[in-house]
């Protein structure tokens, strides 16, 4: 029975089950009127006044209870501690074992600010010997407990640097109101453009699709610099290391920032601000094509050298010659990616890869999507110790629709479906297999263009300049120079040598050893077999 008890409690505790009794029992406390509901037990003669016992039984405030109701009185007022010149300074009370199996039993009440203690085990069981020490031991353990929780070092330092209460907020809230004031034209913007959208779109589903679509990749990017910030900071600390991985330092100030956002509550409500206040800016400077026009130009209805560029053109309007007879056999294998306009990707990846193949049945298609990151040259300290370092694949899926002139895929992915335009492909003069190609994807809904993507795509890895100016100069004659083609708009992704060897760290080996290697295949594997 000793044995099943202790695991019962046990369970208790481990589950957070005190801290959720002491909530219970303060609400309780708060709307049962308890001294009215003692008043009441202790005239009933089947409690015989004892139907209140527990092992420790908190009464509250004394003043914020509701007195008993007089006859001569038409309400009920709060408990005084002063009536005339007399003054109520200590209460104590007890409660009774006789239907308790408690052996120590605590009773409590507030008065005046203080708490009153009342210590009455069953006796001749606990002695009075025995008792004091109990009584001793808990009033030490809730000083302690008071001290910590009143008194913290992190609230002691901030104290120390004489910084009032609240100020931290206001500080983090008015940078954060600046950085939004910066891009409110943007943020007006967009949410004009959002109630157009919705006003025009019939069905709701239609339109909540594309705005998820739209908030999935706007919070991806500015959650994504942080983590390489982080990791920057983490390898570039000094001192000597731990496990041959993590420096010294770096976990002593982990500690040290654990500890004051945990103790000072002024600490942890300037950093949520903070927070918030630089994701809210940063999702402006994307929609104010100020973070980055090759992969986060997140406005809607974009616009281009001042003219707004409105809904998403048809494949007539930007097909060029060279898609005569286009065979979409030949289209089919790996292509890298030599540059993009497009914020379903991050900037912050290398050696990008697109693997094209046709379902056995020809009616859908698969692209092995493959990148490695973080790119050296944005985080140059811990790039190589990414799990991601020696790449990582993820698939897109699409269909053939038989309707569509050739050239065109549809793309589905995150819960929307939208065509992949193939506006442009350059021809082997000899062996006429493509070696060269631009796609054009465009989402719009109810007339707003939310989604454009471009990609510019070789079967070498590495292309020169004059090659790619060429390439801008077909997407400018295909007319795709307002919908993100221009050189100013697109991201060059980055390339490390082809044959460079597979990264092998410390780092590399750890990802290894816990099975990260293994994890992503299973991932990929899992997510390539759902998708057929």
């Amino acid at each position: 029975l000793s044995r099943e008890g202790r695991m019962q409690t046990n369970k208790f505790v481990s589950s957070d089950g005190p801290v959720h009794a002491v909530r219970v029992f303060d609400f309780a406390m708060t709307i049962s009127d308890m001294n009215n509901l003692v008043d009441l037990t202790a005239r009933s003669k089947d409690s015989q006044g004892r139907a209140y016992s527990a092992g420790v039984s908190n009464n509250g405030v004394y003043e914020r209870q509701a007195a008993v109701k007089r006859d001569d009185t038409s309400e009920r007022g709060n408990i005084q501690i002063k009536h005339g010149k007399y003054e109520v300074l200590d209460v104590f009370y007890g409660t009774p074992h006789s239907r308790s199996g408690c052996l120590y039993s605590v009773s409590t009440i507030t008065v005046d600010g203080s708490m009153k203690l009342t210590f009455n085990p069953a006796s001749p069981i606990v002695s009075e010997e025995t008792n004091a020490e109990y009584a001793d031991a808990f009033v030490d353990l809730l000083e302690k407990v008071v001290a910590s929780s009143s008194s913290s070092p992190a609230g002691n330092f901030l104290s120390n640097l004489n910084i009032s209460e609240g100020s931290l907020s206001l500080v983090a809230a008015a940078c954060g109101a600046v950085g939004i004031a910066i891009h409110a034209g943007a943020w007006s913007e967009f949410f004009t453009n959002l109630s157009v959208m919705k006003d025009n779109v019939a069905d709701p589903k239609d339109f909540w699709d594309a705005v998820n679509f739209w908030i999935f990749f706007a919070v991806g990017h500015p959650l994504l610099q942080p983590i390489l910030w982080i990791s920057d900071v983490l390898h570039g600390s000094p001192g000597p290391m731990v496990l041959d991985l993590v420096p010294a330092s770096f976990l002593m100030a982990n500690i040290l920032f654990i500890g004051l956002t945990a103790f000072s509550k002024e600490f942890r409500n300037a950093l949520n601000v903070a927070a918030l206040s630089a994701f809210l800016t940063y999702v402006g400077a994307g929609l104010d094509g100020q973070a980055g026009l090759g992969d986060f130009n997140l406005q809607l209805n974009d616009s281009y050298q001042g003219q707004v560029v409105k809904g998403c053109p048809a494949y007539e309007d930007v097909r060029q010659p060279s898609m005569n007879d286009f065979d979409l056999d030949k289209y089919q294998g790996k292509w890298y990616e030599q540059k993009f306009h497009d914020w379903t990707q991050f900037k912050e990846v290398y050696d990008t890869t697109l693997d094209i193949k046709l379902t056995p049945d020809r009616l859908g298609w698969i692209d092995d999507f493959g990148v490695k990151g973080p790119a050296p040259d944005s985080a140059k300290l811990s790039w190589d110790k990414s799990p991601v370092a020696n790449g990582a694949h993820y698939f897109l899926f699409g269909r053939v629709d038989a309707n569509d002139p050739p050239g065109i895929l549809r793309e589905k992915g995150f819960g929307v479906e939208f065509p992949d335009y193939i506006v442009d492909v350059k021809k082997d003069p000899t062996t006429g297999e493509y070696t060269e190609a631009i796609q054009f994807q465009c989402l719009e809904r109810g007339g707003v263009r939310v989604f454009e993507g471009i990609n510019f795509m070789s079967r070498n890895p590495v292309m020169t300049e004059e090659e790619l100016t060429a390439m801008h100069q077909r997407a400018k004659a295909a007319g795709m120079y307002p919908y993100g083609a221009a050189p100013e708009q697109m991201h060059t992704v980055a390339r490390r040598g082809v044959d460079e060897p597979q990264i092998d760290n410390n780092w590399q080996q750890m990802w290894h050893a816990i099975g990260v290697d293994r994890l992503l295949e299973l991932l990929t594997e899992s997510i390539e077999d759902g998708g057929r």
